[in-house]
């Protein structure tokens, strides 16, 4: 991989108009960037523009990616590639999610309001002889930058048929009180089957305004063509959907409605009851789901009058699934995968406890979706087949469900 005269007398032209206390950083950031380029070359098995029989893969531009090192900040770009992925030996994928940890640990030592747990912490992470507020703002104010450039993106690009949403909640300092905030997350599956977070943000409450504003940003960046939006039934957040997504069905995350239910039956009857209740989901078509639900509320009706009410009053929530393509059914029924990135997000938000203040946990939450979205964006598999979205732009007749659309 070594440079030819033409390439070291250009870096060497730049390097002449660079600071000298900067030239180090961008020889290292050259050097990592076309040892970067080579190994991409070896993996892809030819060089950009190159016709080669040995190709297995074509480029699709590349990522950004920030590495923290001794000589500076390196501003790096990842080849992205249109099947399968590839990621840079040289780079750790996990990086910017402990830097964002230890940038909230230092943060909630410096104010004051670290425990003795957060002490030893701090000094595991290296930091024995402590940390100045200025080196905790600049730090800081880094990570913020990447979080601010994420969450501003632009949506526009794609369609994203599908869109996921929930939230989980961490404790913060408001002022002088400790405070519970929601964490919400919204992540979408784009037209080619691929997942990405599609935004989040930190609030007090799960409040109609809130959920709207949100929705709304979304809207604003970009995001279109969402035909299901799949959520638990906060009553907030639904009439949020309704006014942002207007004309979109709604999902009602069965997992959530089942604990629902369950709260509503003697704990003895609530194995019987739920077994009887995902005998719905386990059809094979549509025709059958219809049919085994109104068999499971005649069955109910007579055990549990008020189990068959529940039933009959969210039918069309829980069974909007059927209006898509079987293949989806499985993983647009509930929000299991957002249930797992919010999992997540708790196991990294647990160890600092209470945050300092919103924006640390803003800073840290938003870290780890973004690396989750980088994880979802490098994978070989995509979330649904591309000939599986396709069915999608099937026309409305052919996938119309009329007992959905029944008054």
């Amino acid at each position: 991989m070594a440079l030819d005269q033409s390439a070291l007398l250009e870096l060497l032209g730049e390097l002449k108009l660079t600071d000298v206390t900067d030239r180090i950083r961008v020889a290292t950031e050259t050097l990592y960037q076309e040892l970067i380029d080579a190994e991409a070359a070896a993996f892809i098995g030819a060089a950009p523009f190159e016709r080669s029989p040995d190709r297995v893969a074509q480029r699709n531009g590349t990522r950004p990616r920030t590495l923290t090192t001794t000589a500076g900040e390196l501003e790096l770009r990842i080849p992205k590639l249109r099947q399968g992925s590839f990621f840079p030996s040289l780079l750790e994928r996990r990086r910017r999610v402990d830097q964002a940890l230890f940038a909230v640990v230092m943060e909630a030592y410096v104010h004051g309001v670290s425990t003795r747990k957060v002490d030893d912490l701090v000094k595991a992470l290296g930091a024995d002889t402590g940390i100045s507020k200025s080196e905790v703002s600049r730090i800081c104010a880094n990570l913020d930058e990447d979080v601010a450039a994420f969450r501003d993106r632009p949506l526009a690009d794609t369609t994203y048929p599908y869109v996921f949403l929930d939230a989980t909640y961490c404790k913060a300092r408001v002022g002088r009180r400790v405070v519970s905030q929601a964490v919400v997350v919204a992540i979408g599956v784009a037209a080619d089957g691929r997942r990405e977070v599609l935004g989040f943000e930190v609030g007090e409450t799960e409040s109609q305004p809130f959920w709207t504003s949100f929705l709304r940003s979304l809207k604003a960046r970009g995001l279109g063509g969402v035909k299901l939006v799949i959520s638990d039934a906060h009553t907030g957040l639904i009439s949020a959907i309704e006014t942002v997504f207007a004309g979109s069905a709604w999902q009602r995350c069965r997992v959530h409605f089942m604990r629902n239910v369950l709260s509503n039956v003697p704990k003895a009857s609530g194995p019987m009851v739920a077994s009887i209740i995902r005998t719905i989901f386990a059809q094979p078509d549509t025709e059958h789901v219809f049919a085994q639900f109104h068999e499971v509320v005649r069955m109910l009706t007579r055990s549990h009058p008020k189990i068959a009410d529940m039933l009959e009053d969210a039918k069309n929530d829980i069974l909007a699934f059927c209006g898509f393509p079987q293949q989806h059914w499985r993983q647009i029924w509930s929000t299991n995968p957002l249930e797992r990135v919010n999992k997540e997000i708790k196991r990294r938000t647990d160890v600092v406890g209470t945050f300092p203040n919103p924006a640390a946990l803003l800073r840290l939450a938003g870290h780890v979706l973004i690396e989750q979205h980088d994880e979802w964006d490098g994978a070989d598999r995509r979330y649904f087949s591309e000939h599986s979205m396709k069915l999608l732009t099937a026309t409305d007749e052919e996938v119309a469900i009329p007992e959905l659309n029944a008054a």
